[in-house]
């Protein structure tokens, strides 16, 4: 369920006189994501999001997470654009809540992306990088290293309920991050969330990239992590090389990658992984309301990567 505030005809009909979008049609809640509360609203002008935020997502980063829409807009990045009501402003208040509307986006998210998808998400993704390179704001990464510890400490006492020694092997594994985390790679406003459900598709082609409440600054390598993790293993433990290869390639040819990230990407492929680990464990064990998601499935593609020395066994040529 991803409307855990129930939103009446009534409430959303007098939150659009605040636009200049049309009247309501109607107000239908949608089912997929797990963060905040979504309705898709037709009205007499065409089709909008309607977002509520909830507890997850922090007040303070909303206007940071609303400019870098309307930027990558702007920049031709096929995204959610925030609509201006009134007096000029996105973000509002609805039922207690902050609020703001969105355009829609035709096309449609893919459970099993196959090799083309790869491809598609690389190209996308660099894009989104060097649109990025231009906007001025800034929001720091609490889910990097050091947020992995501070989350992993309020879950370490109840980690070996969810497996046998899972707490001795997510230890070892964050010192052995600490230790070797690079530095000084080029960094910038990543999406850090890009999983299949984030990415529409329409024909043979992205038609646009969702959810940037993650977006942060950080290594731009990092982000092809999360995007490796999350698209490239054809089940929790078996790396697909044709779809990581594919999905590099067309990165590079839009943005190539420095030697210093070629030669990082194992162990950010690492902390990708212990990201979702942790974040997962800590939801299992901490549970709001939503099915957690299994945090098992990124200990598996851990411990592939802590196999791996070379960043060519990831199809980086």
């Amino acid at each position: 369920m991803a409307f855990f505030t129930k939103l009446s005809n009534a409430e959303a009909a007098a939150f659009l006189t605040e636009y200049d979008i049309g009247a309501l049609v109607e107000c239908d809640g949608i089912t997929a994501g797990s963060e905040n509360s979504n309705y898709r609203l037709r009205t007499t002008s065409g089709l909008y999001i309607l977002t509520l935020y909830e507890k997850r997502v922090r007040a303070e980063d909303l206007p940071f997470f609303l400019a870098l829409m309307q930027h990558l807009d702007a920049a031709g990045i096929r995204c959610p654009k925030p609509i201006q009501g009134r007096g000029g402003n996105a973000l509002r208040t609805l039922a207690k809540k902050r609020a703001a509307i969105f355009s829609f986006l035709e096309g449609h998210a893919v459970n099993v992306p196959e090799t083309w998808h790869c491809r598609a998400l690389g190209t996308a993704l660099a894009e989104m990088h060097k649109a990025c390179a231009s906007f001025p704001g800034r929001r720091a990464n609490d889910l990097s290293l050091m947020g992995w510890q501070r989350d992993f400490a309020k879950c370490r006492e109840r980690a070996d309920t969810v497996q046998p020694g899972l707490r001795d092997i997510i230890e070892r594994e964050l010192e052995h991050l600490a230790q070797h985390w690079p530095k000084g790679l080029p960094d910038g406003v990543i999406h850090a969330d890009l999983f299949p459900d984030n990415v529409f598709f329409v024909g043979d082609g992205v038609s646009g990239l969702i959810d940037f409440y993650f977006a942060c600054n950080d290594f731009l390598a990092y982000d092809i992590a999360v995007c490796l993790n999350a698209w490239c293993f054809d089940d929790d433990r078996t790396f697909n090389f044709t779809k990581g290869e594919r999905l590099l390639a067309a990165y590079g040819q839009v943005r190539p990658l420095g030697a210093d990230e070629r030669s990082h990407l194992p162990v950010l492929l690492r902390g990708a992984a212990m990201r979702f680990l942790i974040t997962r464990l800590y939801d299992k064990l901490h549970p709001k309301g939503t099915t957690p998601k299994d945090p098992l499935a990124y200990l598996r593609r851990l411990v592939f990567h802590q196999s791996v020395k070379s960043s060519r066994l990831y199809g980086l040529a």
